[in-house]
């Protein structure tokens, strides 16, 4: 790690200064929005831009790493209304459901899934960090997969097939958007058949 900058405070260690840029990016886009600059982050660390791309690589990088971050709040949200539902198709439909339904009212969540600067990660659904919080959403559910027979790299398959949908969703919401009750009955028929079979093919 170099220690040059840090307004005379040098991190301890790389996961602290990784702390810290996070830190100072969330201000930045609290400040700016998703048109912040990495200039802006490194202004207020009292580095270097190189310092910041040290551990970032681009400005879409830290941001996505800073949204990333500060979705834990949306997940607790989320685990606390699918607390009761332990059938796997029906908390796979109520959990794409009211993500999209919460996106507008997310801000950090929206800069991820959302279309925008951050599109980055829309468009790369099958990316390590998409993928990463497709996991942490599916363990926030109720479920025991094992029980129901999805394990492994089917459980991989399916947080790829969910974060394709949300996507599919987020580029086209429909004319007019599907809401309520109707997204949920297009969700149950067109989704969770694929969930409902005794037997899943194995991968």
């Amino acid at each position: 790690m170099r220690t040059h900058g840090w307004s005379g405070a040098t991190p301890a260690d790389d996961d602290e200064a990784v702390e810290r840029i996070l830190t100072a990016a969330r201000h930045a886009i609290d400040r700016s929005g998703s048109e912040f600059s990495v200039a802006e982050v490194a202004r207020d660390l009292g580095v270097t831009r190189q310092t910041v791309y040290r551990y970032f690589p681009s400005a879409d990088a830290l941001l996505t790493a800073t949204a990333v971050a500060q979705t834990a709040h949306f997940l607790d949200v989320l685990a606390e209304h699918l607390n009761d539902i332990r059938d796997p198709a029906t908390a796979v439909v109520e959990g794409i459901a009211y993500t999209l339904e919460r996106l507008p009212h997310e801000k950090y969540l929206n800069l991820l899934l959302g279309p925008g600067r951050a599109g980055a990660f829309t468009a790369g659904v099958t990316s390590d960090t998409a993928l990463a919080f497709g996991r942490s959403l599916l363990q926030r559910f109720s479920v025991d997969w094992a029980a129901a027979g999805i394990s492994g790299p089917q459980l991989d398959q399916l947080v790829e097939h969910m974060l394709r949908i949300v996507q599919s969703f987020v580029i086209d919401p429909g004319r007019p958007p599907r809401r309520g009750e109707d997204l949920r009955a297009y969700l149950t028929t067109w989704v969770a058949p694929a969930l409902t079979g005794t037997d899943l093919p194995p991968v």
